[in-house]
């Protein structure tokens, strides 16, 4: 039985969950695109896409994780926010899966606000540190967008060579 279509079926399925991962928080978006361009690797025998483009695949993938991890972070301290504020965002975050866009967009702002506010008792300090905490989240998606059509683009570059 010729395994290959099943194979390049699954590759399909975790890239593009790994896309959408890359915007919705509760997925690990670039390792999944990972997972699957390395099916689809093996799914061909690694003719056409070799150990060393993994390998740069790879490298990408761990970046991606480090500018998400920084730029959250970076917003979120560049604010002055609490530890109680950067963890809010991460609940506000998940919480704000289930009510959509708006509460992708809105739900690490308002995580933050009130992690900040129960820490200081401060509103203006609770604004800023969610502001920080929004642009970071909003930064750190960006950056694993574009990390992830890079991995793309290296993979359909080695495969068409």
């Amino acid at each position: 039985m010729d395994t290959q279509p099943i194979l390049m079926l699954l590759a399909v399925v975790l890239v593009v969950a790994g896309v959408l991962g890359t915007v919705l928080p509760a997925l690990p978006g670039t390792p999944l695109v990972f997972l699957g361009l390395l099916v689809a690797a093996w799914a061909e025998g690694f003719q056409k896409v070799g150990w060393f483009t993994l390998a740069i695949l790879a490298i990408l993938t761990l970046f991606s994780l480090a500018v998400d991890f920084m730029a959250s972070s970076y917003g979120a301290k560049r604010m002055g926010a609490s530890w109680l504020a950067m963890a809010g965002a991460a609940v506000g975050t998940l919480v704000g899966l289930f009510f959509g866009l708006p509460g992708l967009l809105f739900g690490p702002f308002v995580g933050a606000v009130l992690g900040e506010y129960l820490t200081r008792r401060d509103w203006e300090q609770a604004r800023k540190a969610g502001l920080g905490a929004w642009i970071g989240f909003i930064l750190g998606t960006a950056g694993k967008l574009a990390v992830t059509f890079a991995m793309l683009g290296v993979f359909v570059f080695a495969y068409m060579i």
